[in-house]
């Protein structure tokens, strides 16, 4: 049980999504804050539909940042923990602002995060629309297929019981001690304008602090929408989105970054990088819908086995 005040400041970038902002809004106000103080910063990156105007209606107490227009994940999400850590919190919460959070969810992480002395702690992310699904939780690399293996059929029921070790949590909501922030920077929002995320957690790892999903902490996510297929844009389309800009989750230069710093070894990231190229070329892209089908995963509960945390 949390036996002290802690606050959390929860952080989140936004951009002409005011109902599912609203949504997220309700769902964090609803949360069991016994023995936590939450603060929430909205960065809102010049939106148009009103997203402001609602939140100062609606949520007086929450604290609204206006953005450039131009910051992106990376750059809105660093521009609200700045403004957080000034208020000097414990933890801060980086969140997407399309998601609905159980009400339990913030005290279970905040529980496990305590009891390491240097720990970052993810949620378990599920599917809104099939809430049984997870969705883009502890991830592996794996060299020979070229990247970090995502899962596509893990459910509730196949996942450890308890809080287990990572090697990289996603950003959709991640648990950061302040500590970690002042020691080892923010995330680089110009090699990662769209994905800092990718980065960001496997740097802190490296530097020895534990990343932890617990499986207590749900929170319910919408899922993603497919990029168009680069096989059907123009050329100069192709050429930007594969070699120029940065924002685009195709695009070759930064999953190239992603590897060399994500990766167990900047040679590792670099191989798995090459085997992604090669895949790609023999059309056996790992990330398609035919790969994933016909390749089989094991349970999480298995996967992780040696990775469970005895707290």
């Amino acid at each position: 049980m949390i036996d002290k005040k802690i606050r959390v400041a929860v952080v989140t970038p936004v951009f002409n999504r005011r109902d599912l902002t609203l949504q997220c809004l309700r769902s964090l106000e609803r949360s069991n804050n016994d023995g936590i103080e939450i603060i929430t910063y909205i960065v809102d990156d010049g939106s148009t539909d009103g997203t402001s105007e609602a939140i100062a209606r609606d949520f007086p107490n929450v604290n609204v940042i206006q953005g450039t227009g131009e910051l992106w994940f990376t750059g809105g999400t660093n521009v609200g923990v700045r403004a957080a850590l000034e208020q000097d919190p414990d933890y801060v919460l980086m969140i997407n602002d399309d998601q609905i959070f159980d009400e339990d969810a913030i005290r279970y992480m905040v529980e496990t995060a305590e009891k390491g002395e240097k720990r970052v702690v993810g949620s378990l992310l599920l599917l809104w629309d099939e809430p049984h699904k997870l969705f883009q939780v502890a991830p592996v690399w794996d060299t020979w297929i070229g990247s970090w293996r995502h899962w596509y059929q893990q459910t509730v029921w196949t996942i450890p019981n308890k809080p287990w070790k990572v090697g990289l949590i996603v950003g959709n909501c991640v648990l950061v001690p302040a500590r970690a922030f002042r020691e080892h920077g923010l995330m680089d929002e110009k090699r990662y304008p769209n994905f800092g995320d990718a980065e960001f957690t496997p740097r802190l790892r490296k530097a020895g602090w534990e990343l932890v999903i617990d499986p207590r902490a749900r929170v319910f996510c919408q899922p993603n929408t497919s990029p168009p297929a680069v096989r059907k844009l123009t050329f100069k389309q192709k050429f930007n989105d594969l070699f120029v800009d940065l924002r685009k989750v195709q695009n070759l230069r930064r999953r190239f970054y992603a590897y060399w710093d994500s990766a167990p070894s900047k040679l590792v990231g670099a191989i798995g990088f090459a085997v992604f190229v090669a895949r790609i070329l023999i059309g056996k892209n790992p990330e398609t819908e035919a790969w994933i089908n016909s390749h089989p995963e094991p349970p999480l509960s298995e996967t992780f086995a040696n990775a469970v945390v005895n707290d």
